[in-house]
């Protein structure tokens, strides 16, 4: 049985809050920002092999990083790719050699890595597909897919928290830890994502990263202090 404060969480009123919220602090972003992902996912768009390389690259980079450095190295590195700088004149930025040799294999190929995801026929093509690229892995995978306009969710750590609580069930909390995303722990979140889709009428994938956002940022209590 869901006690009083949980009864408030996960209702329009309350994701709608949090969205707000986020917006007021300046943190209505991802690569993107938060209209950009909407817009995107309702209305999703092939995107250049520019658009391609840098929505991977960020990705590959965004992993150990608050966003807002984030997305200052990962416009530095773009930058410097546009100016045909090598390796060593950007590991200044970013030193780690082995994801800015990725970054640099994707930028190298983004016409042939983007003309190939939009031959994929249907999303489970596109993700075995994305995840054939150095540092996509099955967590960022969805990260990825998402900000190419696929609507879904990427079941990130404070995702499956969330869904745990929404789940009422916390014997799901010793699956949380786990390496692979489990059954019962996935159906948990989905439950999460379909109720809110109910209450907001927005895509899931937007649903997610106002959801991902509110946690980083402290904005959801889930009773752990």
């Amino acid at each position: 049985m869901k006690t009083a404060w949980e009864d408030k969480m996960f209702s329009k009123k309350w994701f709608f809050d949090l969205e707000s919220k986020l917006r007021e602090m300046g943190l209505d972003s991802d690569e993107q920002s938060f209209d950009e992902i909407l817009e995107n996912l309702k209305h999703p768009k092939r995107v250049s092999p520019n658009q391609f390389a840098e929505t991977v690259s960020y990705v590959i980079l965004a992993s150990g990083f608050n966003q807002k450095t984030a997305k200052i190295k990962h416009r530095i590195i773009m930058d410097l790719l546009k100016n045909n700088s090598n390796k060593f004149e950007i590991l200044p930025v970013f030193k780690n050699e082995s994801k800015i040799d990725a970054i640099i294999t994707v930028w190298n190929n983004r016409q042939s890595l983007c003309d190939g995801f939009y031959k994929c026929q249907n999303l489970e093509e596109k993700i075995k597909y994305l995840l054939q690229i150095s540092y996509v892995g099955e967590t960022t995978v969805n990260h990825l897919a998402r900000n190419l306009g696929e609507n879904l969710p990427k079941y990130d750590r404070w995702i499956k928290r969330l869904g745990v609580v929404f789940s009422g069930d916390k014997n799901l909390n010793e699956l949380l830890d786990k390496s692979k995303l489990k059954p019962e722990l996935k159906q948990a979140c989905d439950a999460m994502f379909n109720h809110l889709v109910q209450e907001t009428g927005l895509p899931i994938g937007y649903i997610d990263v106002v959801l991902f956002r509110a946690c980083q940022n402290h904005l959801i209590d889930m009773g752990d202090k």
